[in-house]
């Protein structure tokens, strides 16, 4: 798992039968220190998590599955929304 900041939404027309009704998300991975990885990443969300929000990413594949069926894609899957971050040298906020 990872925290992540959603960056916007991303729409594919077509797309594997188990990610119908899925919500896209391209966001960036967060670093120990609050700032932003090097490359963003999409990420299906079915919790409502809005453009700035800080987010928390789960890498295991078995959530998606368990939600979307044993063949689907998935792999990183928003598990939370976060309110805040407390740790020493994190710049990094909560939901925008």
């Amino acid at each position: 798992m990872f925290l992540a900041r959603i960056e916007g939404t991303a729409v594919a027309s077509v797309k594997h039968p188990t990610l119908d009704g899925c919500r896209f998300l391209v966001a960036q991975r967060l670093e120990a220190d609050g700032s932003a990885g090097v490359e963003p990443i999409v990420i299906i969300d079915w919790l409502g998590a809005a453009r700035g929000a800080t987010v928390i990413v789960s890498t295991d594949g078995d959530i998606a599955r368990l939600k979307l069926g044993n063949t689907t894609p998935a792999r990183m899957v928003v598990v939370g929304i976060v309110d805040s971050v407390q740790s020493p040298g994190y710049a990094g906020g909560g939901i925008a």
